[in-house]
C-alpha cells in the first residue's frame, strides 16, 4: 500500500484475560473474521480479526497474570446501519447491552456494550454525518427549539 509518507491506521490491540473468549465475543456475537492467530503450548494467545464491513482490524493479545486489562478512557466505536436489529439480535443470544440505541445530541445514534474484559464498546450509526463537526451545532440548534 503506497501511503506517500502519511501515517495509516493498522489495527487496534486489545488484551484480554482469556482470548478463546474475547475471540467468541468478536467472532461469534459481532461478526468479526478471523485472519491469524497464534496458540502457545495450546492456549490461545493471539487473534487478528477483521470488521465483517470495511478494512479495519482488532487483535486481541492474552495478557499477563498479574497485567491489567483495563482500559478507561478508551472506547471502540463500531458503525452498523441497523443498529436497533443488530442489537435486538445481541440481546436475543443473550447478550446485556448497557445502554439501548439512542439518537445522540451529536446526531448520531449510539448503543453501548462491554466485550468481556470490560472493554467499552460503542456501536453506532452515523450514516451522512459520520465525517462532519458541523453536527454539534445542528444538535445545539435543535435542542434550543
Amino acid at each position: 500500500m503506497d501511503t506517500e509518507g502519511r501515517l495509516t491506521f493498522n489495527h487496534a490491540m486489545i488484551y484480554a484475560k482469556d482470548v478463546d473468549r474475547g475471540l467468541r465475543f468478536y467472532r461469534d456475537l459481532l461478526g468479526f473474521k478471523l485472519i491469524e492467530d497464534f496458540r502457545y503450548e495450546g492456549t490461545q494467545v493471539y487473534a487478528r480479526l477483521r470488521a465483517p464491513g470495511g478494512d479495519g482490524t482488532i487483535a486481541l493479545h492474552q495478557a499477563g497474570p498479574a497485567v491489567s486489562v483495563s482500559s478507561e478512557g478508551v472506547r471502540l466505536y463500531f458503525e452498523v446501519r441497523d443498529l436497533d436489529n443488530f442489537c435486538r439480535k445481541l440481546q436475543k443470544r443473550g447478550f446485556y447491552i448497557t445502554q439501548l440505541p439512542r439518537m445522540m445530541p451529536w446526531g448520531w445514534r449510539h448503543a453501548y456494550l462491554n466485550d468481556p474484559d470490560g472493554h467499552e464498546i460503542s456501536l453506532y450509526w452515523a450514516g451522512e454525518n459520520r465525517m462532519k463537526k458541523t453536527v454539534m451545532e445542528a444538535a445545539r440548534k435543535a435542542a434550543r427549539t
